[in-house]
């Protein structure tokens, strides 16, 4: 109990960067290591470019504190009552179709997420195909983004933070504080290779779907690892602003992570084989243009990625130091 007070301020601390959406450790992570699952031709450019990708993979979520429109984007609310008992068949999966039978304010209530994807890959095959290298990395960064959203749960319910069933705080603790506090264990590797998808609007729908599966889980695990803990255990009470605010201890949050056993990591991992398949497939659409000639690569690079990619394959990166949201200092909880 003595280490209690040490979970509560790095609990309040993931809260404050990751009330948004994976936490800058889950996009961070996502966006370097989708770049080993790519073509060499394709990996090459972005690991080349892997500074800009993971600093800019947060983007979205800091552009929500200064516009307007951008926090729709980032989530589909299926469970909204407008949408009935079977969202995915009443809601049409084409926009204008959507649009006529909702209406766009409607949709931007309840969210937007999977027509912002296609929106995205769109200007990502059009930045491929003029080979415009400034427009490709943004474009990838916030599809990346948007993706990787698509992959967590809470993102896909109007109970988004479990305001309504007394679980308020929810989205951090499992988004945010629970890969904070177990990544090192976590396997950020995988055998997938970037394949083409013939309907980017169907495939995030199918994302989004499989992942809305995952919601009761979310939830019921909650109750589960409650049982047991005092309010004083699970809730730790501090002043911000004036205002105090309830944050699930960093014990408890240990103790749901431990009940979600690989759920957390095997989104993640499904987040980074997911946007490779939309970046490699925006590159197909725009003619496989060559990209080489938009970067210097040295003998140095070549044998960092080579480096990068090995420790990736074998689940190393963490332990090498090369991935780059774990560089620093470390926080043991």
């Amino acid at each position: 109990m003595k280490q209690l007070p040490k979970f509560n301020v790095i609990l309040a601390l993931l809260i404050l960067i990751g009330c948004c959406s994976w936490g800058f450790l889950g996009h961070k992570t996502i966006h370097q290591i989708t770049a080993y699952a790519l073509p060499k031709k394709l990996s090459t450019f972005f690991m080349k470019n892997e500074d800009y990708m993971v600093y800019n993979s947060v983007r979205p979520d800091v552009r929500r504190n200064t516009d307007k429109t951008e926090a729709p984007k980032h989530f589909i609310d299926l469970d909204a009552p407008i949408y009935g008992k079977d969202p995915l068949s009443a809601i049409p999966q084409d926009w204008d179709s959507a649009v006529k039978k909702y209406s766009v304010d409607t949709l931007k209530e309840y969210g937007t997420l999977p027509w912002v994807v296609v929106e995205m890959q769109e200007k990502l095959t059009n930045a491929f195909r003029n080979k415009m290298k400034d427009s490709i990395l943004f474009y990838a960064a916030d599809l990346g983004h948007y993706i990787s959203d698509a992959h967590v749960p809470l993102h896909t319910s109007y109970n988004y933070d479990g305001q309504l069933t007394n679980q308020k705080g929810l989205h951090s603790l499992w988004e945010t504080a629970v890969p904070e506090m177990n990544i090192e264990s976590y396997n950020l590797q995988t055998k997938h290779k970037a394949k083409y998808i013939k309907d980017p609007l169907a495939e995030i729908w199918k994302k989004i779907a499989a992942t809305n599966k995952l919601l009761d889980g979310v939830f019921k695990e909650e109750i589960n690892a409650s049982v047991g803990f005092t309010e004083e255990r699970k809730f730790k009470r501090s002043e911000r602003f004036g205002q105090m605010r309830k944050n699930y201890t960093g014990e408890f949050a240990k103790a749901y992570g431990e009940r979600l056993g690989n759920t957390v990591n095997n989104q993640m991992i499904l987040a980074s084989e997911s946007v490779a398949d939309f970046w490699y497939t925006a590159w197909i659409n725009a003619g496989k243009p060559d990209l080489s000639d938009l970067e210097t690569v040295s003998k140095e690079d070549k044998a960092k990625f080579k480096t990068a990619i090995k420790a990736w394959k074998n689940n190393e990166l963490i332990k090498q130091g090369l991935l780059q949201s774990r560089k620093g200092k470390r926080e043991e909880f």
